[in-house]
């Protein structure tokens, strides 16, 4: 028997823009199950980004990263990561309690990426992430890079209550971020976005907007946003760090 893998918001928004049959199909795509396939994929990332809400209820999307080989199929439906987001970061306390999460883990020389939801719970310096929904995303609007992994130095937190110029400028100039959103009742969904530099548009310093590029017409991130409007957005700086060696 089908399983709806899809919530309200995610229907009324296939329905809105007249993909409905195309989102039912493409459901059959979601496991609650990690394919053999996928684990030397995992075995072999060096950053997953997690989507989830902080002890505030607010939306964060933040990088966890390490050797390859710090993600781990520990079962078919069971995630382990060996890590947390580095110190200051509003998911770092997060990860240390129960709380339902998104995942996405890319490979940007592959252009590959796979999203694993489900709940975490605390696993040492890492944790341990129960699946209900897992599947590969098409490598369309993905850039191509080489990263390499260096260990994270921490940052001063910085808080603005709207966008500093030097970040519209980074903002503005992207060609990939990261957005993390939820369902009303709680499940959390982590997604990649991207484009040719400039497809995210600074409105004004509180204010972006982007293009919804066609996709899978699962609706995700706009389904969720249909029925919670929190949001968590996720840029990263390609051009600091040392050099790959």
């Amino acid at each position: 028997m089908a399983v709806d893998v899809y919530h309200e918001g995610e229907r009324t928004v296939q329905l809105r823009a007249g993909l409905h049959r195309q989102g039912e199909s493409v459901s059959r795509i979601v496991r609650s199950a990690i394919p053999a396939v996928a684990r030397d994929f995992l075995a072999g990332q060096m950053m997953l980004v997690l989507g989830a809400a902080d002890a505030q209820g607010r939306m964060w999307a933040s990088p966890v990263s390490g050797r390859p080989g710090f993600l781990r199929a520990e079962s078919d439906t069971v995630l382990a990561v060996s890590g947390l987001p580095a110190p200051g970061d509003p998911l770092r306390a997060r990860l240390g309690t129960p709380a339902p999460v998104g995942t996405v883990a890319v490979d940007f020389a592959t252009r590959r990426r796979m999203r694993l939801n489900g709940r975490s719970v605390p696993d040492g310096d890492g944790a341990r992430i129960t699946l209900d929904q897992v599947y590969a995303n098409c490598p369309k609007h993905m850039q191509q890079r080489q990263p390499c992994w260096r260990p994270a130095t921490p940052a001063p937190e910085e808080t603005w209550a709207q966008l500093p110029a030097h970040l519209q400028s980074l903002v503005a100039g992207a060609d990939t971020f990261f957005i993390a959103t939820t369902d009303r009742d709680g499940h959390a969904d982590a997604s990649h976005r991207g484009g040719n530099p400039g497809f995210v548009q600074v409105l004004s310093p509180t204010r972006l907007r982007w293009p919804d590029y066609t996709g899978n017409a699962m609706f995700n991130t706009l389904g969720n946003l249909e029925v919670d409007a929190r949001a968590g957005l996720l840029f990263l700086d390609w051009d600091t760090g040392p050099p790959c060696s």
